[in-house]
C-alpha cells in the first residue's frame, strides 16, 4: 500500500514538462493571448445574463453582482498569472498541481477543468445554433426539427451545433497562429458590437429605472431576490461568465516569452471583459425596468428593438453569432492542450499526447471534437450546465492553495517568475475563501453532479491512469 500511495502522490519534475513541451511551437504574442481571453470570456453571456440575473435576483444591483464576480475572478487570475509565469507548461492547472502537489491532485484539478472545456464548447455551439436559427427565421428559412433539436428534446441531432464545432476544429488543426489571426479579427468585431450597444443604449437611459438600486429582499420563485442575498445569488450565477480566462493558461507552452506574455494576457483580458460586462449591465437596466426582462431570452436585442433601434439589434445579434467562434476557438484550444497533457503523461492513451509533423496535438483536438459533438448536438445537457462553474471553482481552489507551495520552490527547482501575486500571503487566502463562497452559492444539484463527475474521474485514474503513467514506468525502468 505504501508503494501505491507513493506513486499517486509523487510530484513531477518540472524539467520533464519543459522537455516534453519543447516541441510545441511558440507563436502566441500578448495581443493573441488577450484576444483568446476576451474572445472566450465575452461570449453569449454578455448579451443574456445581465437581463436574466436582474429579473431573477438583483434588480438594478446586477451591476454589483458583476463587480463582485469580477473581483473573485481577478483574485484567481493573479494566482494563474504567477503559476503560468513560473511554469509555462501545456495543461495549466493539471500540470502545475502535478508538479507541486503530486499526480493524483493534478489529475483531479485537470479533470475539473475538462468538464468546463467539454461542456462549455457544447453549450456555445448550441447557443450558436439557436441564435443563427433566430436570425434566419424572418427569412422563412427553417431546417427540420429533427436536425436542429437534440435527441432528448424530440429531435435526432443539432446539425448546426455539430458543424460549427467541426469547422472550429479544422481552423485549429491548421495551426495556432492561423487560429489566433481569426480570433483577433472576430474579437475586434465582438467588442465593436458591445460598444455599439453601450453607445446607442446610453441615449435612451431612464434614471428612474435605477430606483431602488437594491430592491428589498424577498424569497421569490427563483430563490433570493433583492438585498445582499439577491446580489450573492447573482454572483454565483454570473461567475460562469468570467471563467474563460483560465483557458488561456492551457496554451502557455505555445506563447512567446511566456513569463511576461501569460500574466499580461490573463490579467489584461479579464480586466477588459469586466469593464464590458459592468457597462452592458448598467446600460441595460437603465433602458427598461428590470421586470421587463422576465419574458425574453435575448434582453439586449429586445431592449434595442423596443427602443426603436431594430437595425442596430440585427447588427449586434449578427456579430454576436459570428463572435461565438471566438469562445469556441478558446475553449477547444485549451481543452485539446489539456487532453494532450493527459496523453503526454500516460494518464489517458498515449496517442492523445502525440504531435503531428507541424508540432500540433491534433489527436487530442480530434478527441475533444468528437466528445463535444456528442454532448452538444446529440444528448440533452441542460442538467450539466452548472458542472462548468462547479468544476472550474474546484480547480481555482487548487491553484489558490498551490501558490503557497510554489513560493517555497521559486528560484530553486522552479524558475523565479517575472510576475508574483501582490500582497502575499493575503491575496491567495482571499482567492481561496472567495472561490469557496461562490461554490457554496451553487445549487445542491450542481454539487451532486460535480461529485458524480469526480467519482468517474477517480475511477478512470485508478483503473487506467495510475497503471499507465509514464512517470511510474520510468521509476520501474
Amino acid at each position: 500500500m505504501g508503494g501505491f500511495t507513493q506513486k499517486i502522490f509523487k510530484k513531477e519534475d518540472p524539467s520533464v514538462y519543459q522537455d516534453k513541451d519543447s516541441h510545441l511551437e511558440r507563436t502566441l504574442r500578448v495581443r493573441d493571448v488577450i484576444a483568446l481571453g476576451v474572445g472566450t470570456i465575452v461570449g453569449t453571456a454578455i448579451f443574456t445574463l445581465p437581463g436574466i440575473v436582474a429579473y431573477q435576483h438583483t434588480g438594478p444591483a446586477v451591476v454589483l453582482s458583476f463587480i463582485c464576480a469580477a473581483i473573485v475572478a481577478g483574485l484567481v487570475s493573479f494566482t494563474y498569472a504567477e503559476m503560468s509565469s513560473a511554469m509555462p507548461f501545456a495543461g495549466s492547472a493539471y500540470s502545475w498541481i502535478n508538479v507541486i502537489f503530486g499526480e493524483i491532485f493534478g489529475w483531479v484539478a485537470g479533470w475539473a477543468l475538462l468538464a468546463e472545456y467539454f461542456i462549455a464548447t457544447a453549450f456555445v455551439a448550441s447557443g450558436f445554433s439557436a441564435n443563427l436559427q433566430g436570425l434566419i427565421s424572418p427569412l422563412n428559412i427553417h431546417l427540420p426539427k429533427m436536425l436542429t433539436t437534440t435527441m432528448g428534446k424530440g429531435g435526432i441531432i443539432d446539425i448546426i451545433a455539430a458543424l460549427v464545432i467541426i469547422v472550429t476544429a479544422l481552423v485549429l488543426a491548421y495551426g495556432v497562429s492561423e487560429a489566433a489571426r481569426v480570433e483577433n479579427v472576430l474579437v475586434i468585431l465582438k467588442v465593436f458590437a458591445v460598444l455599439l450597444f453601450i453607445v446607442v443604449g446610453l441615449t435612451v437611459i431612464h434614471p428612474e429605472n435605477y430606483v431602488p438600486f437594491i430592491p428589498e429582499y424577498v424569497e421569490g420563485k427563483n430563490g433570493a431576490f433583492g438585498g445582499w442575498q439577491g446580489i450573492y445569488a447573482g454572483v454565483s450565477m454570473i461567475f460562469l461568465a468570467y471563467i474563460g480566462f483560465d483557458s488561456i493558461a492551457a496554451n502557455s507552452a505555445e506563447a512567446i516569452n511566456p513569463q511576461k506574455t501569460m500574466p499580461r494576457g490573463i490579467i489584461g483580458s479579464l480586466l477588459i471583459a469586466a469593464v464590458l460586462f459592468v457597462s452592458v449591465s448598467l446600460v441595460l437596466v437603465g433602458m427598461f425596468k428590470y421586470t421587463e426582462y422576465g419574458n425574453t431570452a435575448e434582453p439586449v436585442g429586445w431592449a434595442l428593438r423596443q427602443s426603436g433601434f431594430g437595425i442596430v439589434a440585427v447588427i449586434v445579434q449578427g456579430i454576436s453569432v459570428i463572435g461565438m467562434f471566438t469562445a469556441l476557438i478558446g475553449m477547444m484550444l485549451a481543452g485539446s492542450r489539456l487532453v494532450y497533457s493527459f496523453g503526454r503523461d500516460g494518464l489517458l492513451p498515449s496517442w492523445l499526447g502525440r504531435l503531428n509533423q507541424k508540432h500540433l496535438p491534433n489527436n487530442a483536438l480530434l478527441f475533444i471534437t468528437i466528445i463535444a459533438v456528442l454532448i452538444g448536438s446529440v444528448f440533452p445537457f441542460d442538467f450539466l450546465a452548472q458542472l462548468i462553474s462547479a468544476g472550474t471553482l474546484i480547480a481555482f481552489m487548487f491553484v489558490s492553495v498551490g501558490v503557497f507551495a510554489l513560493r517555497r520552490r521559486e528560484g530553486k527547482d522552479i524558475p523565479m517568475p517575472s510576475f508574483k501575486m501582490p500582497f502575499y500571503p493575503v491575496l491567495p487566502v482571499l482567492a481561496l475563501i472567495s472561490t469557496m463562497v461562490v461554490f457554496w452559492g451553487l445549487s445542491s444539484e450542481a454539487k451532486l453532479y460535480t461529485l458524480g463527475w469526480f467519482i468517474l474521474g477517480l475511477v478512470i485514474y485508478l483503473v487506467y491512469g495510475v497503471h499507465n503513467s509514464k512517470k511510474h514506468k520510468q521509476d520501474r525502468s
